[in-house]
């Protein structure tokens, strides 16, 4: 029920990573990566699942070596959302998983070798229109670079991005995006305000190795939400030493805190206070567990008293405020029903449930007569 974002996006070049369209007017994707053994294909597929059930768009697997890239092909054929392999030096292993069906090839082409080499993977990936993401990150310049400017710098991250672009501009590839990374939230977001005026191509953004899920968490959302604002950026991956699940689930909250997109439940919430009619900290925990598998956009506010509560619900496709002797439920911004404390969870995840099954509805509706 709130209006559209007012940040006005960047306008970069589309590309596809298999189905999913990267930049230009499309949403911004949210990706993850998976942290199992790759040659272990049973726990690989079933964490990429994960990740599918969580939204997921694009799902990133490192793809070490050639027994690896077997195994990337296995994987790839168990799994629907687009994969793409992570492949670092060895340009054998590119060919072969874009044989395999790989939906994006994540490589430098600076860093495989000599340029008949790097011909060879943009050749593969132009024949099986696979697209190519140039990964720069501040933990792994180049050693000339790192001679040239001393320490990483934006200044080294870009003129290293650019490097790699030329490898591709040679050979008039012009299907990739790129990421220039660091763990250091001003130096990232300047070297992608820099990027962003010399490329026209999408930009993945992600702060690497952020931290932790907490720590992790605050520093990516500062980082990525400045060049969010900005208009920056076309699919974000949140790193955070957690779940991979996590990162998809900070990623959305991100892109809805920003009205970026909009899958799933935007839940308002108050911080609680003595006011409060009922246990909102409890209620809270409890609907976001029990309702992580609604994908269908909602906004659900659940404050605990009348200050507020009124004046929330109304902006809400559902709102609980708190009162005494019962706690009141708006739908649409209307009074409703009321709920006892007794049983406010179950009776409040059945009304949710019940609106989005409305929305769904409508949605079926809309398609069968625009058909």
């Amino acid at each position: 029920m709130h209006s559209p974002s007012p940040i006005v996006r960047r306008q970069s070049r589309q590309i596809h990573v298999g189905q999913v369209p990267v930049g230009g007017d499309a949403p911004i994707s949210v990706q993850s990566m998976t942290n199992t053994d790759t040659l272990d294909v049973a726990a690989t597929v079933a964490q990429i699942e994960r990740l599918e059930a969580a939204g997921a768009d694009i799902v990133r697997v490192s793809v070490p070596s050639m027994d690896a890239a077997e195994a990337f092909g296995r994987i790839k054929q168990s799994v629907r959302v687009p994969l793409v392999a992570d492949i670092h030096f060895d340009y054998k292993i590119a060919l072969r998983v874009a044989e395999l069906g790989v939906d994006c090839l994540r490589i430098n082409p600076g860093n495989i070798g000599k340029e008949d080499r790097v011909r060879a993977v943009v050749g593969a990936a132009r024949d099986n229109g696979i697209p190519i993401r140039i990964g720069v990150n501040a933990g792994s310049l180049e050693k000339e670079l790192q001679r040239k400017y001393g320490e990483p710098t934006p200044e080294a991250l870009v003129e290293s991005a650019m490097r790699h672009i030329d490898h591709l501009d040679r050979l008039d590839f012009q299907d990739f995006k790129v990421s220039v990374k660091a763990s250091d939230v001003f130096m990232a977001v300047a070297a992608y305000r820099q990027l962003a005026k010399l490329i026209e191509q999408p930009l993945h953004l992600g702060i690497t190795e952020a931290g932790g899920l907490r720590s992790g968490t605050v520093k990516s959302s500062i980082g990525l939400g400045m060049l969010l604002m900005d208009g920056i950026g076309d699919t974000i991956r949140v790193s955070l030493a957690a779940d991979p699940v996590e990162e998809i689930k900070v990623g959305y909250d991100m892109l809805k805190s920003l009205r970026l997109r909009s899958k799933g439940i935007n839940f308002i919430a108050c911080p609680s206070c003595s006011r409060q009619n009922f246990d909102v900290i409890g209620t809270m925990n409890a609907l976001e567990e029990r309702l992580e598998d609604v994908m269908t956009p909602l906004d659900v506010s659940v404050i605990g008293c009348v200050v507020n509560g009124p004046g929330e619900a109304k902006e809400s496709d559902i709102g609980l405020t708190g009162g005494s002797p019962a706690n009141l439920v708006y739908i649409d911004g209307k009074p409703a029903s009321k709920l006892r404390n007794e049983h406010l969870v179950d009776d409040l995840e059945a009304l949710i449930r019940a609106k989005v099954r409305e929305k769904e509805q409508a949605e079926k509706d809309v398609i069968a007569r625009e058909a």
